[in-house]
């Protein structure tokens, strides 16, 4: 395998707005550096998620923070997102996860470890809600924290990432772990079907899907071919009734290539029927190290006493209201967004200033799911 096949695309310096910071922390004799970001209301007051986003290999905490954003979400949802930069491997930023990286000394897991120690000192982080994703070589990292760093991270998402047969060989869980796995089944850099580097991912899903203690058969979904013009499709699997309240969710991309959905960077086309970042927080936000199951807001909906629609839209939904009613918009995790009045008959709601996700409608005591594309 060639190392520049994980090199995906490169980007000009950005001047980077005030609530993102650089920071520097020594370990194992090498200054390691990385970006945070954190909510420009963030004033310590409640401790907030923490999310890491591991670049992939041959690319930069800097591409990464552009190319699978969530600098948006985190300030529409309050969580502290965290950028970590690789160290060189053969002239390429990398990350050790064995296989592609064998003959790499660095301890990317105690770099890690000691990032949290070293953010935790410097942030209200609520311990509870550590979270890792990651582009490619970021995945593979992203699994090796499950394996090796479980005490600590609550769930991970990879995207274009797999297990290396080191991961799984030395994989020791912790505790039951939510998985979330976006991969395209022509990814021509880390093939759906395996390589001598790369676990196949029927195989990882099958790996965690027996740790978990998982339903065997998922429940699947054909997610809505929106963008015809991307030349993939969606599926999304969803194997539930794990122990300690964990799942493991899918989405195949049929005919995706190495890139993140949702995504307008690269040179490769990106699936846009779905955005990988907003499905990554929406699946974190269920989830905490000790399984306690944080509120789900697909489950248990009432039915709001007011029919909107289209759903999911652009952000301009149209409200038939049986009287009049005062409503409140939350965000997935609870956070008030909006108020505002209803009235009897028919008019518009308008969201467009909010960004792409998932928000809950409320009237009373009922409420309903609203989607923002």
């Amino acid at each position: 395998m060639k190392f520049y096949s994980f090199i995906f695309f490169f980007l000009p310096s950005f001047v980077l707005a005030q609530e993102i910071q650089r920071d520097t922390i020594d370990f194992d004799g090498l200054s390691r550096d990385f970006i945070i970001h954190y909510p420009t209301y963030y004033d310590g007051s409640e401790p907030m998620p923490l999310v890491f986003n591991f670049h992939g290999f041959g690319s930069s905490a800097t591409q990464q923070m552009f190319f699978g954003d969530f600098r948006s979400i985190a300030e529409r949802e309050g969580f502290i997102l965290v950028h970590p930069q690789g160290t060189d491997f053969f002239g390429l930023a990398h990350w050790n996860v064995g296989g592609f990286t064998i003959g790499s000394s660095i301890d990317d897991v105690g770099f890690t470890n000691a990032m949290i120690d070293h953010i935790s000192s410097n942030f209200n982080i609520d311990a509870e809600r550590i979270y890792a994703t990651g582009m490619s070589n970021g995945g593979f990292m992203s699994f090796l924290l499950a394996c090796q760093l479980g005490n600590r991270i609550a769930a991970i998402a990879s995207v274009t990432g797999s297990m290396t047969p080191e991961i799984t060989m030395e994989c020791n869980p912790s505790h039951p772990t939510p998985i979330m796995q976006i991969h395209g089944t022509n990814d021509g850099v880390v093939p759906y079907d395996g390589a001598d580097f790369s676990d196949p991912i029927d195989d990882v899903i099958n790996y965690w899907v027996d740790f978990n203690n998982c339903n065997e058969s998922p429940t699947i979904n054909q997610i809505e071919d929106t963008n015809t013009n991307d030349g993939s499709t969606a599926e999304h699997f969803v194997y539930n009734n794990c122990d300690n309240n964990a799942s493991f969710e899918h989405f195949k991309i049929e005919n995706g290539t190495h890139t993140w959905p949702g995504t307008s960077i690269g040179g490769n086309i990106a699936n846009q029927d779905i955005n990988a970042s907003e499905e990554i927080w929406t699946f974190f936000s269920r989830y905490t190290l000790s399984g306690e199951a944080l509120s789900n807001i697909d489950e248990d909906l009432n039915i709001a006493s007011a029919n909107i629609y289209p759903n999911p839209s652009n952000g301009l939904f149209q409200v038939d209201s049986q009287s009049n009613q005062d409503y409140q918009i939350f965000s997935s995790l609870g956070n008030l967004l909006a108020t505002g009045t209803l009235y009897n008959g028919s008019q518009e709601l308008d969201l467009l200033n909010l960004a792409p996700g998932t928000y809950i409608f409320k009237t009373g005591s009922t409420t309903q799911k609203l989607i923002v594309y």
